[in-house]
């Protein structure tokens, strides 16, 4: 008994066929599951060089080793391809009941190929698996959508879908799972380049089985006693995550009109406080206590009159001082306006944040944008151009190919003013005023992501923040962590007050594998995650140069930030040394063949070798010396 299924289905859109296939117990010693298993895949899959929307692209949708057995905060799924916005290797995590679902019909992973020659969606039920016309789902919001599913195969469906943003290629389309989104890197994108509208799935609750099953109880019922009493527990159980607005605001890293300041005066508006008086009930995922999310009404749009499970903190940043707003309704309409079309909340706030600056320095004009009045703070404006990138429409149609595509399409230096990494706009944390921050997201493998390997020792005062040395092992340590949690899926709020120690034994007990009881082994598998995540990205041409910040961060003082006023990151060439040093990396990034060899990584080897980047085929010793 284990709960991993050791299971996947290869479903092929081309001639709509579909295959179930064993999963190597290689693959799962080395690599566990959900980010550790679509990154091996996609690997050995993908040829280098594919465009992500073309039909060879593949979309991958995976639960976790501990999804769906009762344990809180586990049963998450994600969904991982070449991202269309950035042309990386790219992990996208959401909640729902999908993955639970999945694991219901016994597979670990569905892998989808190809294109159907026109619109379906597919369904799974005990009967296997059917390609269903979607022609008339083609269009649909999420919710009508998952109604008429519901309506056509049982209320116990569950769905991955997409919005209309999906369909019309928005590049950083989400896919919606209930009221959660996998939402950043365009993987809804890929789903509609295949003329993909949801994938549906009602079986009989078949619960996994875990190795040990008295030894797994009795670590849920630690894992519960932990929770009940921890104080982050109870912070997320009333506040959820707008109670981070005042604290980043305090820091001064809440990126404001742009990324030109970071901090507001009126912070109790978009106050955790504030956005408590508003939550009509609360909301969360699949067998999680902490039900951190909460159900607001919605006063315009599609979804007016009815309620949305949001919004988070990026959202809230994103919709409010990013664009100079502190109004939190509109907050909560922009989120059900993007959810409507399906569209991610922090690139749609980037890129809009981007046209606003653009238009505040009279670079464009309104004759530029359609008449559309992009002054800080229009909300009206604002909604207006949400709903144009979601139609893919007027100046939305430009700005829905990202703000790094759109920047290169207008020229004339409007690069500046694009606050992204690798093609990723940046999230709700200010670079200049976190160091350790600024060099994880400059060295992501999916591009400027707060999600990727997050500095917590910054936060709680054990680092100090603003200094820019001795950072390079600290972010490789919790990328490593970081990778890890992902392949559990370990939520970052539902794991409260767990460890690697506590990991391990829960990996032991649900699967019975020796090698996932030792913690080192386990730290050891995040970093090959991390490493084979970085071979895939040197193979497309990624390396040192593509490790960096916007222009902003690194040339201009950060302005009204409290304590990291006037702060810029100046030092980035020796973290990116730090941080490769401690990875094992060469200088230009690429991963040693030493390490390659450590990591048990023998199908990136000859990839690294013949590289034209690789200036040595000897990994730095931590020293730094060969």
């Amino acid at each position: 008994m284990s709960t991993i299924t050791g299971r996947l289905l290869r479903i092929n859109l081309n001639d709509s066929s579909f295959k179930e296939e064993k999963i190597p117990r290689r693959h799962i010693t080395r690599f566990i599951s959900a980010r550790g298993l679509g990154a091996k895949y996609l690997y050995d899959e993908l040829t280098p060089g594919i465009d992500p929307l073309c039909p060879e692209n593949k979309l991958m949708l995976l639960i976790g080793a501990l999804g769906g057995t009762g344990l809180q905060g586990f049963s998450k799924w994600a969904v991982m391809s070449k991202s269309p916005l950035t042309g990386t290797i790219f992990r996208s995590i959401s909640g729902g009941n999908f993955g639970v679902w999945m694991k219901h019909a016994g597979y670990d992973l569905i892998i989808l190929e190809g294109k159907a020659t026109a619109p379906i969606y597919i369904h799974i039920d005990t009967d296997g698996v059917h390609f269903l016309e979607a022609t008339d789902l083609w269009g649909l919001e999420y919710r009508q959508l998952q109604t008429q599913l519901r309506e056509k195969h049982g209320l116990h469906t569950e769905s991955a879908c997409i919005g209309p943003a999906g369909e019309k290629l928005v590049r950083y389309a989400v896919i919606h799972s209930g009221e959660r989104t996998a939402s950043r890197g365009g993987m809804g994108t890929v789903m509609g380049s295949k003329n993909l509208k949801a994938v549906s799935i009602n079986v009989p609750i078949k619960k996994p089985a875990p190795f040990d099953p008295e030894a797994f109880k009795g670590l849920i019922k630690t894992q519960v006693s932990i929770l009940k009493e921890h104080p982050r527990k109870q912070t997320m159980n009333t506040l959820g995550t707008p109670y981070i607005t005042k604290i980043v605001n305090i820091m001064g890293i809440l990126p404001t009109k742009n990324y030109q300041a970071g901090s507001i005066p009126t912070i109790e508006d978009l106050s955790g406080d504030k956005f408590f008086e508003l939550k009509k009930s609360r909301a969360g995922c699949y067998a999680c206590m902490t039900r951190c999310g909460g159900m607001r009404e919605v006063t315009q749009g599609p979804l007016r009159g009815s309620q949305i499970d949001g919004p988070e903190y990026e959202t809230i940043f994103a919709f409010g001082p990013l664009l100079g707003l502190t109004d939190p309704q509109f907050v909560i309409d922009a989120n059900a306006l993007c959810d409507a079309y399906g569209i991610d909340t922090i690139s749609t706030g980037v890129c809009i944040a981007f046209a606003c600056e653009l238009f505040a320095k009279g670079i464009i004009s309104s004759a530029d944008t359609g008449g559309l009045e992009l002054t800080w703070g229009n909300k009206e404006d604002v909604f207006s151009l949400i709903e144009q990138i979601g139609k893919r429409k007027g100046f939305g149609r430009l700005l829905g190919d990202g703000v790094k595509k759109a920047a290169e399409q207008m020229g004339d230096g409007t690069d500046a003013f694009a606050m992204h990494i690798k093609g990723l706009e940046l999230p709700g944390y200010e670079p200049r005023g976190v160091k350790g921050y600024a060099l994880s997201m400059a060295t992501s493998n999916i591009g400027g992501s707060h999600m990727y390997g997050r500095p917590r020792e910054e936060f709680s005062g054990q680092a100090d923040p603003l200094v820019e040395t001795g950072k390079g092992d600290l972010i490789a340590r919790v990328q490593k962590e970081q990778a890890l949690e992902d392949s559990l899926i370990a939520c970052t709020f539902g794991n409260t007050g767990l460890d690697t120690a506590m990991y391990a034994r829960l990996l032991f007990a649900a699967t019975g594998i020796d090698d996932f009881g030792d913690t080192a082994n386990l730290l050891k598998i995040g970093e090959r995650i991390v490493c084979i995540e970085r071979c895939f990205n040197v193979r497309e041409g990624f390396g040192r140069k593509d490790d960096t910040l916007p222009e902003r961060m690194r040339k201009e003082p950060l302005q009204q930030a409290g304590p990291a006023t006037d702060q810029m990151v100046v030092n980035l060439e020796h973290l990116l040394d730090e941080y490769y040093q401690a990875l094992g990396y060469t200088a230009e990034g690429i991963p040693g063949i030493e390490r390659l060899q450590e990591l048990d990584l023998p199908e990136a080897i000859e990839d690294m070798k013949t590289h034209p980047a690789t200036d040595s085929l000897e990994s730095p010793g931590r020293d730094g010396q060969p």
